[in-house]
């Protein structure tokens, strides 16, 4: 009985992990997104708007310069 307990609830997860896998792809990918639509506008800003949110031309460059994935 422990065994056909056992052996369907290894199926179960089995099923949910493959289920969640592309949801996981997905919530990667919009995360991906994000990153590069933010560094885009960090792009963007001139060295007073630099400033104002505490951000300096080194910190800026350092973000820039890092891949998406990152």
């Amino acid at each position: 009985m422990e065994r056909t307990l056992s052996s369907g609830l290894v199926f179960e997860n089995n099923v949910e992990s493959k289920a969640s896998a592309p949801l996981r792809a997905l919530s990667t990918l919009l995360l991906w997104q994000r990153r590069i639509a933010s560094r885009r506008q960090l792009a963007r800003l001139d060295a007073r708007l630099l400033a104002d949110a505490g951000i300096s031309e080194s910190q800026r460059y350092q973000e820039l310069s890092k891949p998406f994935w990152r």
